[in-house]
C-alpha cells in the first residue's frame, strides 16, 4: 500500500486541529490501534505548535505537512521557513524551553511516541521534523 498528501496551513493555533484529523484520518488507512491514533494526534499537534510558537515568533508563517504511507509505515514531515534553531541538542532535552511559561516536553512526547523522528534545523532557514510510526500490529508479526 502506498498513499502521498499534503496540507499547507498558516502558522496559527487554530490549524492544529486541522492537522491533528487530517494526519489521524490518513493514517488510518493502516491497522494502527485507537491508542496509536492517539499518540500520533498528540505527536502532530506538538510538532504544529512548535512551528506555530518558536518558528514564527513575530509572525503567522507557513507550515507544511507532508504525509506518506510506506511499506506499511507513517511518515509524517512538518516543516517550517521560521527562524530555524540555535542548538538542536539542548531542544531535545526533555524540560528544555526557550519560552519560560512552557515546559518543554514537546519533543519528549514526539520520541515516545513515534518509532523513529529526526529534526533538522538551519538558523533563518527553517526547520524540519520527520516522524515514522509503525502500526504495533505489524511489528508484532515481523518479529
Amino acid at each position: 500500500m502506498h498513499n502521498k498528501a499534503h496540507l499547507t496551513l498558516l502558522g496559527k493555533s487554530s490549524n492544529v486541529g486541522l492537522a491533528r484529523i487530517t494526519t489521524a484520518t490518513f493514517a488510518s488507512e493502516l491497522d494502527f490501534t485507537l491508542s496509536e491514533l492517539e499518540e500520533i494526534k498528540v505527536a502532530v499537534s506538538e510538532a504544529v505548535t512548535n512551528c506555530i510558537i518558536h518558528a514564527y515568533p513575530m509572525d503567522e508563517g507557513i507550515i507544511e505537512l507532508d504525509l506518506e504511507i510506506e511499506d506499511g509505515k507513517l511518515i509524517i514531515i512538518i516543516k517550517d521557513k521560521g527562524i530555524g534553531i540555535k542548538d538542536i541538542e539542548a531542544v531535545l532535552q526533555p524540560s528544555y524551553s526557550t519560552k519560560e511559561e512552557h515546559m518543554g516536553l514537546g519533543l519528549a512526547f514526539i520520541d515516545s511516541f513515534m518509532d523513529e523522528f529526526k529534526l533538522i534545523s538551519e538558523i533563518d532557514e527553517g526547520t524540519t521534523l520527520k516522524m515514522i510510526k509503525i502500526p504495533e500490529q505489524l511489528k508484532n508479526m515481523v518479529e
